[in-house]
């Protein structure tokens, strides 16, 4: 099982609507999740926009190209998109920022 950690920037004067938006996560969006095997998914926000995700996956690599593919997953990040810095002309999930694992206790 891979543990994932990557890292994004919400653009402060979205935080509250952002916060908003994922109160209400499309159910079909939330069953791509599992579908393409991300499980124990959570997402942590800062106040000054930094945004921190975690998800388990048995290959991440694999479950990325899955969800990549699915055409809700697309109109998602289409309407994610805005709320984030630094993309680049990337959408949000191919804009992630990977932490490498240095320490798990078990």
């Amino acid at each position: 099982m891979q543990r994932i950690c990557f890292l994004l920037k919400v653009k402060q004067h979205l935080l509250q609507e952002y916060r908003e938006t994922h109160r209400n996560v499309w159910p079909d969006m939330q069953e791509a999740l599992r579908a393409a095997g991300w499980s124990n998914y959570s997402l942590f926000l800062r106040e000054d926009g930094l945004l921190v995700g975690y998800l388990e996956t048995d290959d991440f690599d694999n479950a990325r190209e899955k969800l990549a593919a699915s055409e809700v997953n697309l109109r998602w990040q289409t309407e994610m998109a805005p709320y984030f810095e630094q993309l680049e002309g990337q959408r949000p999930d191919e804009g992630l920022t990977i932490l490498p694992s240095v320490f798990h206790l078990a």
